[in-house]
């Protein structure tokens, strides 16, 4: 389609290199100096080119005084490393100096994420749920709104065989609005302390938690981000409480790696490597990964692991990002936002809508790079709180391209339910052709359009 052509050359020509290549170091270089990134200030990661023995991989550290303390992936490109540098050496010297070794593919830092977001049913029947309304839906209207309303109206139905995953912080297991949609893995027998499945975790039965290297994905107030983010998806809808999600059955997966210090790039890696691999072990319908998350330099490593998940049919749908420090939202055309701003085929990128159809001032934006809007300001969904020291289910309203994201992710999964057996990328086509034009996106996103649910 022409109007996608800009990303999908460089997305073909970026996979044409795939195998024979990686990226030039000079992004990796360049996000160095940016001050706004930040990076683990003692460690890199170190991707060793295919066939050479361990002997000279540790020879190769050894000469930096550098350990690996993690081996995050063993595959035919070569062994992916979590490295540990000894006391007095940065991360820009080891850089240096790792990259003149022959044994070495790449080498770069293990960048810190964030979530992309700030805090700020009858939530649907009050009027605060207008993500979801549609300028002629039923009790309620906005025409800004994903118009996911109008598609429930017309009897489109959500399947709860349908399944995407959330790689955030955690998620809630036990709210009310979500709970029947969070996944449970049906090859896993809870506290028995086996991998059942074969996958390497054992007990992941809602998934894992890699931040802490555990199987309890929720731990409590803290992972309100990736609880609000479920809501939007998948709260379930007509129970008489709470939100209503853009697809009320579908099932959540949970790979956590937020925690309250953001999150790493290897921890990253290893939480969509999960993903693509519960897929290809269990054969599930997994169609997409929802990424609320940004604020790393480039990386090689997370680029792969992304492509892989498109290998394997899962589109991965990310935050635009909410813009600098001072949060004015930046053409990601000229200043990448990762990983939205990654050319891998499979990514949605996706930017704020205000209620009024305004681009979200914190909102990135980019002709290329942004693939289109969503609602992302003022958005109610699910949320932990404690109340007199009790954990308790509760709602709030928050803003930014992280509450973007999720209406895309739900409208993905509502578009797999109602068009079985298609491929990431006829799903991606489909939810970007079916855009409305926008004026505030027009020349700012591939589409120039918002999302818009009801004609699937």
């Amino acid at each position: 389609m022409k109007k996608f052509s800009a990303r999908t050359l460089i997305a073909l020509a970026a996979v044409a290199a795939m195998g024979s290549a990686v990226a030039s170091p000079a992004q990796v270089d360049a996000d160095l100096q940016r001050s706004e990134l930040r990076y683990v200030a003692s460690e890199v990661l170190v991707q060793f080119r295919a066939g050479h023995a361990e002997a000279a991989r540790d020879a190769v550290l050894n000469s930096l005084g550098a350990k690996s303390v993690q081996r995050l992936r063993a595959a035919a490109e070569g062994e992916l490393h979590r490295v540990s540098l000894p006391q007095g050496v940065s991360v820009q010297q080891a850089i240096r100096h790792l990259r003149a070794q022959g044994a070495v593919r790449f080498v770069e830092p293990n960048w810190i994420y964030t979530h992309q977001a700030g805090p700020n049913d009858p939530y649907y029947q009050d009027g605060s749920l207008w993500g979801v309304y549609g300028d002629a839906s039923p009790g309620q209207q906005n025409q800004y709104g994903s118009q996911a309303a109008e598609a429930w109206a017309a009897g489109k139905k959500c399947s709860g065989k349908v399944v995407v995953a959330i790689i955030d912080e955690g998620v809630m297991t036990t709210h009310p609005d979500t709970q029947a949609n969070i996944w449970v893995n049906p090859k896993e027998i809870a506290g028995n302390g086996i991998d059942d499945d074969g996958n390497g975790f054992i007990d992941d039965v809602n998934g894992w938690d890699f931040e802490n290297n555990d199987n309890s994905t929720f731990d409590g107030v803290g992972d309100d981000h990736g609880t609000h983010v479920s809501g939007t998806i998948g709260a379930v809808r007509g129970n008489g409480i709470g939100t209503a999600g853009i697809c009320g059955k579908v099932k959540m997966v949970n790979a956590k790696f937020l925690g309250a210090n953001g999150g790493t790039t290897a921890n990253a890696i290893l939480a969509i490597d999960y993903i693509t691999d519960l897929k290809t072990r269990q054969g599930l319908n997994l169609v997409a990964s929802n990424n609320s998350w940004g604020g790393g330099g480039f990386s090689q490593a997370l680029k792969d692991a992304i492509d892989r998940s498109g290998a394997a049919n899962i589109l991965f749908i990310a935050a635009a990002g909410n813009g600098n420090i001072f949060g004015v939202g930046q053409n990601t055309d000229n200043k990448p936002n990762y990983p939205s701003a990654y050319t891998s085929e499979n990514i949605i990128a996706v930017a704020s809508l205000t209620k009024t159809g305004a681009k979200s001032g914190f909102s990135n934006y980019g002709l290329t790079s942004v693939d289109l809007g969503a609602p992302g300001s003022g958005i109610w969904s699910t949320v932990p709180k404690t109340v007199n020291g009790v954990l308790t289910p509760s709602y709030a309203s928050y803003d930014g391209t992280s509450m973007a994201t999720p209406h895309v992710t739900g409208a993905v999964a509502l578009y797999a339910s109602l068009h079985p057996g298609l491929t990431a990328a006829e799903i991606k086509a489909a939810i970007l052709a079916k855009t409305v034009p926008t004026d505030s996106l027009a020349g700012k996103t591939v589409t120039g359009g918002r999302l818009d649910v009801s004609g699937y």
